[in-house]
Parts: structure tokens; C-alpha cells; sequence
């Protein structure tokens, strides 16, 4: 560091960003450096720093580089950087009290299978909003899927809806008792119970083998997917994954 000046390595060791992404930022026009030192390194000021943790922030929420490009270059300003880093920092506190609640309540079904209780299914999913994730769903499956499976939901009303959980509650206590006596993925059992699943699923989108099997698969990838399986018995996510691949090979295209 010089005259609060820093090199790209610097940045780079700073913020734990690879000199290949923040020379990426340069090419779009997302993060210009201030100038070159000797021998050619990019030079960044505090003002560069400032808006860099703006856009790690913003990728940490899941904006997309064209949105955060549109974000950072709305002023470079003193108050709008300041209004614009509140508004980050109210949307992470939200994040945050989110999965605080989302962690209380995996902690309560963790409880209630392990004490042989039974957690009320509407319980279960204190702490989704499912429409925190609609961007996300639109960018993986596209508007149309999101749009059609939004308005089946709403079709459902309260009461379909309370039932859907219920049953979504009881195949997943049923997979873990299959899981937890050892029953292997593909028996009719488990089958069964997998079935069931898929029709749930089906009442939204109709999955064919490959995307199915994909499903199974984000399960595993997905934290958030794993842990609301998982909170039935460690490993279900996975045991889940893998008889949904039997399944989709045996009834799917």
C-alpha cells in the first residue's frame, strides 16, 4: 500500500478475490482501477475497496453482475454510497434473522424425532419464504416453469396447501424410518414413498428422468435443501437423492 493506493495483489489478499475476477470486474466496467503501478499492476483506491465490498456483498445476496452493475454505478457519491451500504446492511440483518429462524426451527424438529414426538406439520416450515428464492427460481428454470407452478400453488388454497404439507411432512418421516432400518433404496417400500413425492412434485411441473434426477442431486448440493431432510434423520438428503435416481430410471423418460 502507498498514498492509499493498492495493488491488484493487494486487493486480491484483502478481500480474497483471484486477480483473474477482479481483472474480469475491470473488463465489464464493474470495478475500474485508479491506475497502473510499475510494471503494469492495476491500482486501486479506497473508494475501489468500498465498492468492491459492495459487490461481494450484493453476490452474497445472489444479484446477478449486470443488476449489481446497474446498483454501483447509480452514483459515486458520498450519500448514495452511504444510503445504498444501509440498504445492503438491512437486507443481511433480514438474511440473518431468516436462517435464525430457519435454524430454531430444524433445532425443534430435531427434537421431536428424537424425543419420538410428533411436530406439527404447518411447523415444520416456520421460517420458508419461498418467494425469497423466486429470482433464483426464475434464473434456474425460467419464467414460464416459475409462473405455472406459482399459480398451481395459489390453486391449492388454504387448506390444499396445509394438506401438502402434511403429506410432504409424512413422506419424509416415512423415508427416514426406511433410512434408519436399513431398507435399501430400492425397495417397494421406499419406491412407494418415493412415488408419492414425485406426485407431489408433479402437481406443479412434471419432471422426466433427467430433471428429476437433477432434483434429487440439488438436494445434496443445496444446504438449505439438505438441512430440511437431514433435520428427519442425518443422511436422508442423500438416501432421498439416490432412490429418486432409481425411481426416475425405472418410471421416467
Amino acid at each position: 500500500m502507498h498514498d492509499e493506493s493498492w495493488t491488484i495483489g493487494d486487493v486480491a489478499r484483502l478481500s480474497g478475490v483471484t486477480s483473474r475476477t477482479l481483472r474480469h470486474y475491470d473488463s465489464i466496467g464493474l470495478l475500474t482501477p485508479v491506475g497502473t503501478a510499475p510494471g503494469g499492476r492495476r491500482l486501486y483506491g479506497r473508494d475501489e475497496l468500498v465498492r468492491l465490498q459492495q459487490i461481494l456483498v450484493l453476490r452474497e445476496l445472489g444479484v446477478d453482475l449486470p443488476s449489481i452493475g446497474r446498483v454501483v454505478r447509480s452514483g459515486d457519491d458520498r450519500s448514495t454510497q452511504l444510503q445504498v451500504l444501509r440498504q445492503h446492511h438491512d437486507q443481511l440483518l433480514a438474511e440473518r434473522d431468516r436462517y435464525d429462524r430457519l435454524a430454531a426451527t430444524v433445532a425443534t424438529t430435531m427434537q421431536s424425532l428424537d424425543g419420538g414426538g410428533t411436530m406439527a406439520a404447518k411447523d415444520l416450515y416456520a421460517g420458508f419464504d419461498n418467494s425469497e428464492y423466486e429470482v433464483e427460481a426464475r434464473e434456474r428454470w425460467g419464467t414460464e416453469a416459475v409462473d405455472r407452478s406459482a399459480s398451481a400453488w395459489a390453486r391449492l388454497g388454504e387448506k390444499g396447501r396445509a394438506e401438502h404439507h402434511a403429506e410432504a411432512a409424512a413422506i419424509g418421516e416415512g423415508l427416514a424410518a426406511c433410512l434408519t432400518a436399513g431398507l435399501a433404496i430400492d425397495t417397494p417400500r421406499v419406491q412407494a414413498l418415493v412415488a408419492q413425492h414425485h406426485a407431489q412434485i408433479a402437481l406443479f411441473w412434471t419432471p422426466n428422468r433427467e430433471s428429476y434426477t437433477g432434483l434429487g442431486q440439488m438436494y445434496v448440493d443445496d444446504p438449505r435443501f439438505t438441512a430440511t431432510y437431514d433435520a428427519f434423520t442425518p443422511g436422508l438428503a442423500p438416501y432421498l437423492r439416490d432412490a429418486m435416481a432409481v425411481f426416475a430410471a425405472a418410471n421416467l423418460a
